[in-house]
Order: C-alpha cells, then structure tokens, then sequence
C-alpha cells in the first residue's frame, strides 16, 4: 500500500510566498519580478477567505462527527434543512414584509404627527352626535347566531353551528394568531379562503385578539385570494376596527397596522367600500384618523377611476369634518376626472355657502387645491358662485389665493389664447436703436404702450447656421429718421 504524503502547510497564509508552495517539479519560465515580491492581500479577500476555511473547518468536524455519531449526523441534517426554510421563507417578499418586526418605529412621519388640540375640537363639532359604535365581524356573527337560536341569547359568545373537530382546530389557530410574530402561517388559516363559510371560520379565531403582526399576515393572504365582495367585508368588519381602536388607545398606529392598510391597497375598489367609505360616514372620524390613513393615500399610487369614484361618493355623501382631508388629498394626485365628478365637487363645496360654523382650514385648503388643479375645466356660473360663497366662508391666508386663481383663468369650453398674443413686449428707444416688444395683460381689456418712431422700415435677413445647418429670418426695424412720438391705444381683447 503506498504511503500518503505529508501536507505542506503555510504558517502564513495571507503572504504569497513561492518558497511556500514549491513543487517537485521545476518551472519551464523564469519568474516575473512582481511575482517573486511579497505581496499583502487586501483586506476584503482576506475576509472572504477566513470564511471559507473557517466553513471548511466546519464542514470537515462534521465529517469526523458523523463518522463518530451516525445519529447526529441525521439530526444535524434536519436542522440545516430547517435553516434553509426559515430563510426561503424570510427572503419571499422582502420589500414589504414586516414578519421579523414586532415593535413600533419611533421616527415614522404617521407615528409622531403633531395634531393640534385646537383643530381637533374644531373637526369635533361635525360629528355625528348619537353615532352608532362601528360594528365588528364578532357582532355580525353573534346577532345571526341568536337570530337563529334565542337560547344562545345568554352567552357572550356563542359558537356557530360547525364541526366539532373544525370548531377545535380554529379555536387553536386563535391561540397562534394571538402570539404570531414571525414564520409560517398555519395552514388551516391559509384554507379558510377557500371556505363557503368563511365568516363563520374566522370569527373562530377572534381576530380581535390577533397581533399586528398576524393581521398584516392576514391582510396579504385574504387580498390576493378573496373576491372583491369578501374581502370588502374583511376590510370593514376585521382590519377598520383594529386600526381605529389602535390609534384611539396608543394616539398612533403600529407599524404592521400600516403596513396591512397598505397593502389592502392591492384592490382599490375594496378599499374604498370597505375602508375610506365607512369610515367617513361613521361620522366619528377625528383628525388624527385621518391624517394616518390619508398617508397611505398620498404615498400610494391609486388608479384614475377609482380615485374619482372616491371623490364623488366623498362629495355627495354627509360632511364630516375629515373628509376635507381626503378630498385634498385625492385632488392632489392630478387626474383628469369626467365633469360628473368636478360639478358633484363643486355641488360639495356650495353646500357651506349659508353655513353658521366656522369651517377648519383643512376645507379652505381642499378649495384652494381644487381651484388650482381644475380651474380651466369650470365654467363661469361656477366661478360666480365660488365667488358669493367666499364672501361669507374667509380665511385671512387662503381665499385670497383663492380668488386670484379664480381671476386670471379661462372658462370651461374656452380656448386658449393665440400664443403670439401672450408675448409680452415693452418699448425702449435710444439714440441708437429702436427695441419693440409688446405687453398684454392678463385681463379682458389690454392696454398696449407704444414708442416708435414715425419713419421704421422693415428688413428681413436669412441666416444660417455654421453648426447646425439650420435656416432663420432675422427681423431688424431700421430708423431713418430721428423723430419719434409716443401715442396710447385700448384694445378690446378676444377670448
């Protein structure tokens, strides 16, 4: 048998040192110089290949542990396999999700927003007094429950008529739901979008005891699987409430409540019917509601129809103080809405014009964003009636912009100016030359200054360019003589 031969080992890896790696065998080339010099590896490849010996070390006690323990070497199989899941698992969706986290972030523009306790009292005079409490999936279920069996009328919580065995297993998903905060959801939840009843499973969870965490989980599943008509409901009776008493009880809201508002987004439609809606109509909304929420609606992109969907159900719907917010904040993203929805804003905005109240400043700003974004597309009554009505809503700052916007704009159905007519022009005359330019203000009648000279002849050059290659007229106005006057005229303006 032959005789292995001895490793040679380098003392000191991180030199290339030729005397360290010689071989038997002699070289067919004459070394280069910058080979035979002593060179230090930077320090990234250094890193890199600590690395790796230190897993091959690894790799190589393993091999001797195995060889050992042949049990444990199953064991240890196991446990790598696992590593390798959790990881697949983490790195799925890692722009949004939030799995790992289970605190607050202190430094969130939606956490730390100061609201004045002045404004607040001021949006508190639009509620809705005698407001009904905002109903959970848990009511729903219980009424129905007691609806069908009025022995069950005692209990606090009675459970629907299911499966023993399913009533069981839901009831242990509860528990899990309530302690999630990171991996893999149970797969019994996963099914209950696949359910007939899927209400009924669900409240067997009690999503009201469920952590931030599991709701956001909770949230991404039901977007992607549910119809448009389920998952509505999931948004009004599940994920509203949770974030409203959040905010009530902590006067922010946890960072995987925002992330699960954000992404309820994924249909805009449900959004809007399960979300925006009934918390408007509420008549409870308050301002610090508003804020947090109206964020995920500035940050998020929304398409043009369901955001003028939004605005005609917000314009023609009960005022409640907030839903100014949410009409600026929609009216700030720029659409070209159809005049349906602009006369129902318009329609919303008259309807303060015999208003007693002092209106918050957030409606003065959503009247000012809307003259700004669409004041081309009203027409003059509308403009007229805008007018009368800021006689008697003011505000010291906004309606002077305000109407400034509303003065130097054209009507609906207008076109505009000739673009030649919108240069403006000014008169200089010297001993030299004659300069004309001409001014038209932005009004109906233009008043047109003019110093010339009563002797101008006109002279038309080409030239080209050296560069380019191009051809242009070149107009000069040649004085011949050395009188001049000056002379006003009016000009009645076209429009």
């Amino acid at each position: 048998m032959a005789k292995k031969r001895d490793r040679i080992v380098n003392t000191q890896p991180f030199i290339t040192d030729d005397a360290s790696v010689a071989s038997s065998r002699k070289r067919s080339k004459v070394p280069k110089t910058h080979q035979q010099q002593e060179k230090l590896i930077e320090a990234g490849i250094s890193s890199k290949i600590m690395k790796v010996a230190l897993a091959q070390q690894k790799e190589i006690a393993d091999e001797e542990n195995a060889e050992s323990n042949p049990s444990g070497a199953v064991f240890a199989a196991a446990a790598a396999k696992t590593a390798e899941e959790e990881q697949r698992i983490l790195a799925e969706d890692e722009t949004d999700d939030i799995d790992a986290f289970d605190g607050k972030f202190e430094d969130d523009s939606y956490h730390q927003e100061e609201i004045n306790e002045d404004d607040e009292k001021l949006f508190e005079s639009f509620f809705v007094k005698d407001a009904p409490r905002q109903r959970t999936l848990a009511d729903i279920i219980i009424k129905k429950i007691k609806d069908n069996d009025a022995n069950l009328a005692e209990e606090e919580r009675p459970d629907p008529e299911l499966d023993p065995k399913v009533t069981k297993l839901y009831k242990g998903v509860a528990k899990i739901m309530s302690e999630y905060t990171i991996g893999k959801m149970p797969k019994a939840f996963v099914l209950i979008t696949k359910m007939e009843r899927w209400e009924d499973v669900l409240y067997l969870t009690e999503p009201e005891k469920w952590s931030p965490n599991a709701m956001y989980q909770a949230t991404r599943i039901f977007a992607h699987h549910l119809k448009n008509s389920q998952i509505q409901r999931f948004y009004s009776y599940v994920l509203l409430p949770r974030v409203r008493e959040d905010i009530r009880k902590n006067k922010r809201l946890h960072f995987a409540l925002y992330q699960a508002l954000k992404k309820s987004l994924y249909k805009p439609s449900a959004f809007n019917k399960g979300i925006l809606f009934p918390l408007c109509k509420s008549g409870t909304c308050s301002l610090r509601e508003a804020v947090i929420i109206g964020s995920i609606l500035e940050k998020c992109s929304i398409p043009m129809l369901h955001s003028c969907v939004a605005l005609l159900n917000l314009a023609e719907m009960e005022y409640c103080g907030t839903t100014s917010y949410f009409i600026k904040t929609l009216l700030e993203k720029k659409y070209c809405m159809p005049y349906r929805v602009l006369d129902a804003l318009v329609a919303h905005f008259m309807r303060f014009v015999d208003e007693i109240r002092v209106m918050p400043v957030i409606w003065h700003q959503s009247l000012l964003t809307f003259v700004q974004r669409y004041k081309y597309e009203l027409l003059k009554e509308d403009k007229e009636h805008f007018q009368t009505l800021l006689k008697r809503q003011r505000h010291h700052l906004v309606t002077p912009e305000i109407l400034r916007e509303l003065q130097g704009s054209r009507n609906r159905g207008e076109k505009e100016d000739d673009p030649m007519l919108t240069n403006y022009i000014l008169f200089y005359i010297s001993s030299l030359e004659l300069l004309l330019i001409v001014w038209l203000f932005p009004s109906d009648i233009c008043y047109v200054i003019s110093l010339t000279a009563t002797h101008l002849q006109l002279q038309l050059s080409t030239t080209q360019s050296k560069k380019t290659g191009l051809t242009f007229q070149r107009c000069q106005w040649k004085r011949t003589d050395s009188f001049h006057c000056v002379w006003f005229w009016k000009k009645e303006r076209q429009l």
